[in-house]
C-alpha cells in the first residue's frame, strides 16, 4: 500500500460502478449543481483539470488505465476507466470489495483500514472518499452559517462501512460530528407509515476539523471548503464521541418498516432515539456509552408507539383511522373550536386534553397542525409543508379571520385525536410515557438494543 493507492481505493470505493463490461467501470461524481456547468462554470472547469490531472495519471501509472470522462446537465460526473481490469479487480477482491453495481452500497472496509498503516495512508484514503462523496454544499451546517459542515453521504444499508469510516477518521483525530442513520427513525420519525425513508447515511464533520485533518486531493473541493469557512465567524472544534454529552432526543414514532429486511440484523427489530444509541448497538468503541444508558433509562419519554403527526387530505387521514382497529373502534367526540381559544388553553405542561401527568397531546404539534390547515386553505404549501414561518401564517390568517374555527376529534381513550378543516386533516399521537414505559423491552444479546411491542387497548385502560 502506498498514499496514492491508498487514495484511488477510496475513490473507487466511493463512487465505483461495475457493470458486465470486462475492459471499463466507472467512478461517480455525484455533484449535482454543484459541479454543473451550467450554476458554476469556473468549478466545473476545476473538476475537469482535477480528473485529468490528478486521476488520470494515477491510474495510468499503478493500473494501466485510460482516464476520461462525461458530464450530465445536472451536474453529475462520470469517470471512464478503461484496460485492463484483472489487476485491479485482483487487489479490491484481496480486501472483500466486491466488483458489482455500486460498490459503496455493499463495500466493508474493515480488511482495507489494517493496511492504513498510518496517519498519510489514512488521510489519502479518505480524501478518496471525500473527492468523490464528501458534499461541501454551503447548504450542509449546523443551524447557522457559522457552522460549516462536510457530508460524506453514503447510499445502501452498510451500517458498519458508516461506522468503520467514523472510527477512521477518530483515528487521525478528526471527530465527526453526527451520523444521519439511514433508518426509518430519524428519516421519518413523526409518520410510521412513510414509505420514503431509504434516503442513505449521512457523516457529518466540522470544515474546521476536516480543513485540519483531513484532506482533498482535488483543488475543486479544497477551493470550495476554504470558500465555505470564510463564511465562518469562529473556529469550531469537534469533540471525541466518547466524551460527548447527549441532551435530550427528539421523540420518534415506532415506524413500520423498522423489520426491513433491508436492515442488517444487528439493526434490525430496534427502535433507536439518537444517533449514538445506534452506534452503541453496533459496539463502537468510541460511543458515549454512559449517556446512552442516561437517555435508555428515560427512554419512555423518547417513543412514541403512535403517529405522532400526519398530515394529509380527510380521505388520508380517515384511511389511516379506518385500517388500525384501535383507533377505528374508538368512539370520537366531536367540536369545532374557534382557533384562538386552542392557542389560548395551552397549559403549563405543554399537553392539551390529556387523562393524568405527563399525558395528552403536544402544543407544538398542535400548532404545527393548524399551520398547516391554515396553509392548505389559503394556497400555501409546498408539498405538505407550509410556506415560510408557521407563527407568521397563523397570525396573519387571524387578523383577517378572528373567529376561524377548526374540527376536533378527540377519542375516548389516549389514541391520536386528528383536527380538520376544509377538506384537510392532522392526525396527532399523544404523549404517555408512565403506559409507553410498559410497551418497553431490550435484546437478549444487546443490552443496548430496545424494542417496542405494539400497544393494544388494555395498555390504556
Amino acid at each position: 500500500m502506498d498514499s496514492d493507492r491508498a487514495y484511488l481505493l477510496g475513490l473507487i470505493i466511493g463512487g465505483g460502478i461495475w457493470g458486465d463490461a470486462e475492459d471499463v467501470f466507472r467512478i461517480r461524481l455525484p455533484y449535482k449543481q454543484w459541479g454543473s456547468y451550467e450554476s458554476n462554470p469556473l468549478r466545473a472547469g476545476q473538476i475537469s483539470k482535477d480528473v485529468m490531472k490528478v486521476v488520470s495519471p494515477y491510474f495510468r501509472a499503478i493500473y494501466g488505465l485510460s482516464i476520461s470522462y462525461d458530464t450530465v446537465t445536472s451536474g453529475e460526473w462520470n469517470i471512464l476507466c478503461e484496460g485492463d481490469l484483472t489487476e485491479l479487480r485482483a487487489e479490491l477482491e484481496s480486501y472483500d470489495i466486491v466488483c458489482e453495481g455500486e460498490i459503496r452500497k455493499t463495500a466493508n472496509i474493515n480488511n482495507i483500514v489494517p493496511a492504513l498503516v498510518d496517519d498519510n495512508l489514512k488521510r489519502r484514503f479518505i480524501a478518496g472518499l471525500a473527492d468523490t462523496i464528501g458534499s461541501t454544499k454551503q447548504s450542509h451546517r449546523r443551524f447557522t452559517d457559522d457552522k460549516q459542515m462536510i457530508s460524506f453521504e453514503i447510499n445502501g444499508f452498510e451500517y458498519h462501512f458508516v461506522c468503520a469510516l467514523c472510527k477512521l477518521l477518530h483515528s487521525i483525530k478528526c471527530y465527526p460530528d453526527q451520523i444521519l442513520w439511514n433508518h426509518p427513525n430519524f428519516h421519518c420519525g413523526m409518520n410510521p407509515y412513510d414509505k420514503r425513508w431509504k434516503k442513505g447515511f449521512k457523516l457529518r464533520v466540522y470544515l474546521d476539523q476536516y480543513d485540519k485533518f483531513g484532506a482533498f486531493a482535488f483543488a475543486s473541493k479544497a477551493t470550495s471548503i476554504k470558500q465555505n469557512i470564510e463564511l465562518e465567524s469562529q473556529i469550531n472544534v469537534a469533540i471525541p464521541c466518547e466524551d460527548r454529552e447527549i441532551k435530550s432526543p427528539s421523540m420518534s414514532c415506532v415506524h413500520s418498516d423498522e423489520n426491513s429486511s433491508l436492515l442488517p440484523t444487528d439493526i434490525r427489530g430496534g427502535h433507536y432515539i439518537h444517533n449514538k444509541h445506534v452506534c452503541a448497538v453496533l459496539g463502537c468503541e468510541h460511543a458515549p456509552y454512559s449517556e446512552v444508558r442516561k437517555i435508555l433509562c428515560k427512554a419512555e419519554n423518547y417513543i412514541n408507539p403512535f403517529p405522532i403527526m400526519v398530515k394529509g387530505t380527510d380521505n388520508d387521514i380517515e384511511s389511516i383511522i379506518n385500517a388500525d382497529p384501535l383507533f377505528k373502534n374508538r368512539t370520537y367526540r366531536q367540536e369545532e373550536l374557534t382557533i384562538s381559544t386552542i392557542l389560548n388553553s395551552k397549559n403549563d405542561s405543554h399537553l392539551m386534553w390529556g387523562n393524568g401527568i405527563n399525558s395528552g397531546y403536544p402544543v407544538s404539534k398542535i400548532i404545527r397542525a393548524i399551520a398547516f390547515l391554515i396553509a392548505a386553505d389559503t394556497g400555501q404549501l409546498n408539498g405538505l409543508r407550509p410556506k415560510g414561518s408557521e407563527e407568521q401564517i397563523i397570525i396573519s390568517y387571524l387578523e383577517r379571520n378572528p373567529q376561524a374555527k377548526v374540527k376536533c376529534n378527540l377519542p375516548d381513550i389516549l389514541t391520536p385525536m386528528y383536527f380538520s378543516m376544509n377538506g384537510y386533516s392532522v392526525l396527532i399521537g399523544p404523549n404517555n410515557p408512565n403506559v409507553y414505559k410498559n410497551l418497553i423491552s431490550y435484546d437478549d444479546n444487546n443490552t443496548y438494543k430496545l424494542k417496542v411491542r405494539q400497544i393494544i387497548e388494555d395498555d390504556l385502560k
